[in-house]
C-alpha cells in the first residue's frame, strides 16, 4: 500500500525489437491502462502496466530520462535498466501531450529527490570515512555505478516480491563497494564481447584481403591478354588502312544521300500536311455557315416569342394593379366594418354595465 496511482491512462504498449533496435514489437493486443505510481517510501516514481496479471511495463522515472514524442500519437523513452525502449500509442493528441506533461513533472521530482538523497548519503557517509582513518574514494562517478543514486539507494522492488526495509547506516560501505564491484564485472564483461567482435572483424578482413590479393592477379592477367590483343589489332589495322579510307568515303557519300532523301520526305509530308487541313477548314467553313444560318432562324423565332411575352407580360401587370386596387378597397371597406363592430361591442359592454 505504499505505492499509490498518481494519473492513468490508456494507450497500446510497444517495445523496441531487441534483436534489430528498429521495430515495435507490440506487448499488448489491445488499449490498456498506464499509470504513474508514487513510492512514499523510498520517494520513487514508477510507471506501471498490467496486461492481465502480466506486468508489460516496470519502469522507474529517473532524471537522464526523455520522453520524446516521435508523432502526434505515438511517443517513446528509454530505460537503461530494462535495457528496452517503451512506446506508447494513445488514441489523440491531447492524451499523450498529457502524459509527457507527467512525465517531466516526476522527472523534475525524480532530480529533487536524488539531490535530497546525496545530501543525506553525504551526510551518513562522513562518519563512516573518519572512523575508518581516510579511505580513499572511489573515482567513479554516481551516475557510472549501476544506474542514478536514487536507484542505488533505493533498490528496485519487482511486483512479486515483498517490500524490503531501508538499508542501515552500517551497511551503505558494504553496499557501494558491492555495487562497484558488479559495475566492474559488467565493465570487464563488456570489453571481453567488443575484443571478441574486434577478433572476428579482423579475421574477416584478413580472409577479404587474400581474397582481394587473388582478384588483383587474375585482372593483371586479363590486362597482358588484353595488351597482346591489342598489338595484334594494330599490326591488322596497318593493312587495312586503305580499305578503311574507301570505305569511310562510300559510307560518307551514303550518308549524304540518305540525308537528302529525308529532307524530300520531310517536305512532301509536309505538303500533304498542309493539304489535310486545308480540306478540315473548308469542312469547318462549310459547317459554321450552316450553323450561322440556323442560329438566324431560332433568332427570329426567338424574337416572335419575346415580343409575345412582353405582351402578355404587361397584360399580366395590368391584371395585377387591378386586383390590387380591389384589394385595397376591400381592405378600407373591412377596416370600416371592423371600427363599426368595436363601436358596437363597446356599447354593448357598457348596456351590460349599466344593467
Amino acid at each position: 500500500f505504499r505505492e499509490q496511482p498518481i494519473f492513468s491512462t490508456r494507450a497500446h504498449v510497444f517495445q523496441i525489437d531487441p534483436n534489430t533496435k528498429k521495430n515495435w514489437v507490440p506487448t499488448s493486443k489491445h488499449a490498456v491502462t498506464v499509470s504513474y505510481f508514487y513510492d512514499s517510501t523510498r520517494n520513487v516514481y514508477r510507471i506501471i502496466s498490467l496486461d492481465g496479471s502480466k506486468a508489460i511495463i516496470n519502469s522507474t522515472i529517473t532524471p537522464n530520462m526523455t520522453f520524446t514524442k516521435t508523432s502526434q500519437k505515438f511517443g517513446q523513452w528509454a530505460d537503461s535498466r530494462a535495457n528496452t525502449v517503451y512506446g506508447l500509442g494513445f488514441s489523440s493528441e491531447h492524451h499523450l501531450s498529457k502524459f509527457a506533461e507527467k512525465f517531466l513533472e516526476f522527472k523534475e521530482a525524480a532530480r529533487l529527490a536524488k539531490e535530497k538523497s546525496q545530501e543525506k548519503m553525504e551526510l551518513t557517509s562522513t562518519p563512516s570515512q573518519e572512523s575508518a582513518g581516510g579511505d580513499i574514494q572511489s573515482p567513479l562517478t554516481p551516475e557510472s555505478i549501476n544506474g542514478t543514486d536514487d536507484e542505488r539507494a533505493t533498490p528496485e522492488v519487482t511486483q512479486n516480491s515483498e517490500p524490503r526495509a531501508e538499508p542501515t547506516q552500517n551497511a551503505l560501505p558494504f553496499t557501494h563497494s558491492s555495487t562497484i564491484s558488479k559495475h566492474w564485472e559488467a565493465e570487464l564483461a563488456t570489453l571481453k564481447g567488443n575484443n571478441a567482435k574486434l577478433t572476428a572483424a579482423l579475421l574477416e578482413s584478413t580472409a577479404n584481403v587474400k581474397q582481394w590479393k587473388q582478384q588483383l592477379a587474375a585482372y593483371q592477367e586479363e590486362a597482358e591478354r588484353l595488351h597482346k590483343r591489342v598489338t595484334e589489332l594494330e599490326c591488322v589495322s596497318s593493312q587495312a588502312n586503305a580499305v578503311h579510307t574507301h570505305k569511310t568515303e562510300l559510307n560518307q557519300t551514303i550518308q549524304e544521300l540518305e540525308s537528302t532523301l529525308k529532307k524530300k520526305e520531310e517536305e512532301i509530308e509536309g505538303l500533304k500536311q498542309e493539304i489535310d487541313n486545308a480540306r478540315e477548314l473548308q469542312a469547318q467553313r462549310d459547317s459554321l455557315t450552316q450553323k450561322l444560318q440556323e442560329v438566324e432562324i431560332r433568332n427570329k423565332d426567338l424574337e416572335g416569342q419575346l415580343s409575345d411575352l412582353e405582351q402578355r407580360l404587361e397584360k399580366s401587370q395590368n391584371e395585377q394593379e387591378a386586383f390590387r386596387n380591389n384589394l385595397k378597397t376591400l381592405l378600407e371597406i373591412l377596416d370600416g366594418k371592423i371600427f363599426e363592430l368595436t363601436e358596437l361591442r363597446d356599447n354593448l359592454a357598457k348596456l351590460i354595465e349599466c344593467s
